[in-house]
């Protein structure tokens, strides 16, 4: 018997709990919490009480509070779709109670818009001292993309040299400006300094100053602008003949102007400002007044595509292959109430826990996706709604 406590119950979490609520053979009890208990009841009612046996309210900014809730459910795994910021009070719950653990994004701190494994890594050997085991990153970048370059590496290379990661939402939700995912999240994220991995270092960029315009299968060519994002580090640690690793996402005009506007107004910054005698964050105003993500849902139209170029050698002779997959909001919306970002990002949540549970993927510490055989994931991702093709190329669309 397996028992499942997810922390969160946002557009992730949405997706998450359907999907595993459709899966008694690996999840036989379902538990919710969220700071806001109200949107765990209304999940618990569309998937059913039978399916999710009881929903909490829980501050997971609190580890003390997450233990008790942890004693009282008794999970086999906790599964972690809160905000970055909590990934360690939950896992210092997690490590007082000997249970394991399951993430979508790496740590970062509330008061520096800044990501990083360390954090996290930081606790592999007192989690393989009790014994347990923390899955990060089971999102889709990060996530399926680190499957991928393990797939990759597994069946097509000898040595693989050169990673991009892409990531291209060609969907339109309507809105004037509106973020796929926790807004406060998502512009942390593009207004810091790109960055990325070649010879050995690390090297910097100031924030979307780096263009290439890309074809995307089935969307067509975007403006795609380089990024750091948190599986590039795991990835060239993981896999140490890479001599470049590079993160890509596409943002249209529209979006970029709106973003600047909002940039140089202050509307972005992390630093509190005093109104009307009290203390608020310009950035945390912002995500108030934008439409909340889990609402974009209905009438969202187009598709995403998401996967990796990887070039390396096979038997003497240098090749590139992209692994990727399309993704259509409106299906996504008719499946479970959602639009595709929220959708790439909930079902390989699931699918990792999935492995957790039935033993597929388990061992004691700290972990990174592309540390475990990637076949079984893979397989799975073509189960659940993400179907991903191989495309060989005849050259890299990216220069060396």
């Amino acid at each position: 018997m397996s028992r499942v406590l997810i922390i969160g119950a946002g557009g992730v979490a949405t997706v998450t709990v359907k999907k595993c609520a459709r899966l008694p053979e690996h999840f036989d009890e379902i538990y919710l919490a969220s700071r806001t208990v109200s949107k765990c009841e209304a999940l618990q009612q569309e998937v059913g009480e039978d399916r999710v046996k009881g929903v909490f309210a829980v501050d997971a900014d609190n580890a003390d509070e997450v233990e008790a809730l942890i004693n009282q459910v008794k999970p086999d795994l906790v599964v972690n779709l809160a905000l970055p910021y909590q990934d360690l009070p939950i896992m210092d719950a997690c490590l007082a109670t000997q249970t394991d653990y399951l993430d979508t994004a790496n740590y970062e701190p509330k008061d520096e818009a800044k990501f990083e494994y360390s954090w996290q890594w930081a606790y592999q050997e007192r989690f393989k001292e009790k014994g347990i085991m923390a899955l990060l990153g089971s999102g889709f970048d990060p996530g399926v993309t680190n499957v991928y370059t393990a797939y990759a590496a597994k069946h097509y290379f000898d040595e693989i040299h050169y990673l991009d990661i892409v990531d291209c939402n060609g969907g339109d939700h309507g809105q004037a400006f509106a973020t796929n995912f926790n807004p406060e999240i998502n512009i942390r994220e593009i207004t810091q300094r790109g960055r990325f991995w070649e010879n050995g270092e690390w090297k910097e960029t100031d924030p979307l100053s780096v263009r290439e315009d890309l074809h995307y299968q089935n969307i067509g060519e975007r403006a795609s602008y380089l990024m750091f994002h948190e599986e590039l580090e795991s990835l060239v640690k993981h896999f140490p003949t890479l001599k470049r690793a590079r993160f890509w996402m596409t943002f249209g005009d529209a979006y970029l102007n709106h973003l600047r506007v909002l940039e140089g107004i202050g509307m972005t910054s992390i630093e509190p400002v005093e109104f009307q005698g009290q203390q608020i964050v310009p950035l945390e105003f912002l995500k108030a007044v934008l439409p909340n993500p889990g609402s974009l849902a209905e009438g969202y139209t187009g598709m995403t595509c998401i996967g990796t170029y990887i070039t390396g050698v096979k038997d003497g002779k240098e090749k590139t292959i992209f692994i990727y997959n399309n993704c259509d909001h409106a299906v996504c919306n008719e499946e479970v109430g959602a639009q595709a970002v929220s959708y790439t990002t909930g079902v390989p949540a699931m699918i990792g826990a999935a492995l957790m549970l039935n033993g597929t993927w388990k061992k004691s510490g700290v972990w990174n996706m592309e540390q475990f055989d990637p076949d079984p994931f893979m397989d799975m991702l073509n189960q659940h709604g993400l179907p991903w093709q191989v495309l060989e190329c005849d050259q890299s669309p990216f220069a060396k």
